[in-house]
């Protein structure tokens, strides 16, 4: 199975000939390559996985499935201050 998690585009940029894109995963910024996806500009959001933009998304799918992931993450944190 496979994660992909959604992000926005806060800068566009070129590495050795590759298009790269710095990403705001809920507050976590990485550097992606976005080559499968040319299109993509900044503001755009973009499915990730292993570093590489799968595809655009629409803003309010983006933002439903990060509320998704934080939700998860603090029933996770409660679980385990329960243990």
């Amino acid at each position: 199975m496979c994660l992909a998690i959604p992000g926005k585009i806060m800068q566009l940029s070129e590495v050795s000939g590759i298009k790269m894109a710095e990403v705001n995963f809920g507050g976590a910024i990485r550097q992606i390559c976005v080559e499968w996806v040319p299109e993509a500009k900044v503001g755009d959001y973009v499915l990730a996985h292993v570093g590489t933009a799968l595809t655009i998304m629409d803003e309010q799918s983006a933002l439903k499935s990060l509320a998704t992931f934080q939700q998860m993450a603090r029933h996770l944190d409660e679980e385990t201050l329960n243990l």
